[in-house]
């Protein structure tokens, strides 16, 4: 029994799993500073103000709706933030390093590895090699 739990404990998956979710936990800390002490207090500049204070009071109850809009105003930011500062530079770094042709693209098998290659490539991107029909190739 212990060494089953053992060898689930210590599968590549687990750890990774672990791993990613230390580093998002610390991830978390930095976007919410970021949106906390950064891009909230622009939003003065803009004029709107604190909304922590407001409530309106319905009977005997509180009806904290400030907390309400600035935790939808912290979520838009985080998600602004993680967009602009996170997607978009990875998108575009997928994209310079992309290898493989746009779909729709024509294409040609590699006569050494078979691997899909573009029709007019002269030499293949993943086994480098001449391609028949090319100037290199011929």
């Amino acid at each position: 029994m212990l060494k089953e739990f053992r060898d689930f404990i210590l599968r590549g998956n687990v750890v990774d799993l672990a791993v990613a979710f230390v580093i998002a936990a610390a991830f978390v800390l930095i976007i919410n500073s970021f949106v906390v002490d950064i891009l909230t207090p622009l939003l003065g500049l803009l004029g709107l103000p604190d909304l922590s204070q407001a409530f309106i009071t319905v009977g005997t109850a509180e009806v904290r709706y400030g907390f309400f809009l600035n935790a939808v105003i912290s979520f838009l930011l985080i998600a602004a933030a993680i967009f602009f500062f996170v997607v978009r530079p990875m998108n575009r770094l997928n994209e310079r390093r992309k290898t493989e042709p746009e779909v729709g693209a024509e294409t040609k098998d590699c006569a050494e590895c078979l691997s899909s290659i573009p029709a007019g490539a002269s030499r293949c991107a993943f086994c480098t090699s001449p391609q028949p029909g090319s100037r290199e190739g011929l």
